[in-house]
């Protein structure tokens, strides 16, 4: 998102309404052997890394908004998409998106997004429903998702 403010929890510190990047799953530390499992691993990094810490307070609480299987670029995927209650100001709709790369079906491929609670959820399913798979080389930077 081009739309900034100043972080609540840390007004010298710049925020923004969102954002979306994909990794390798390995790369984020996320374990497990099925896109499920790596998505719930990933849930709760990817939380306090787009709202935690000092840009917003801590982290208070978390609702799940959903759980479930997702076709992504062709794949069978899952998502997990909580509302992180934060302790000063913007709550956060955060999303873990998991899925088998498809240049290599053995690669789990891990999209983390978060915006603000003040935007449409439909944010979220928007960019879900936008992956595709890349050229067949796989030399995709991770940022344009």
């Amino acid at each position: 998102s081009g739309d900034t403010y100043p972080c609540p929890g840390e007004t010298s510190q710049t925020c923004t309404k969102g954002g979306a990047y994909s990794a390798p799953a390995a790369l984020l530390g996320a374990k497990g052997g099925t896109a499920e499992a790596v998505a719930k691993a990933d849930i709760a990094a990817n939380a306090k890394e787009s709202y935690g810490g000092s840009s917003y307070g801590e982290i208070t609480s978390h609702q799940v908004l959903a759980s479930k299987a997702v076709t992504v670029a062709g794949q069978k995927g899952y998502l997990v998409r909580w509302k992180a209650v934060t302790s000063k100001g913007a709550d956060g709709l955060v999303q873990s998106l998991a899925f088998p790369s498809p240049a290599d079906g053995d690669r789990m491929v891990v999209v983390r997004c978060g915006v603000d609670a003040d935007q449409k959820v439909s944010l979220l399913d928007e960019i879900t429903e936008g992956i595709e798979a890349g050229p067949a080389g796989g030399d995709g930077n991770g940022q344009d998702v």
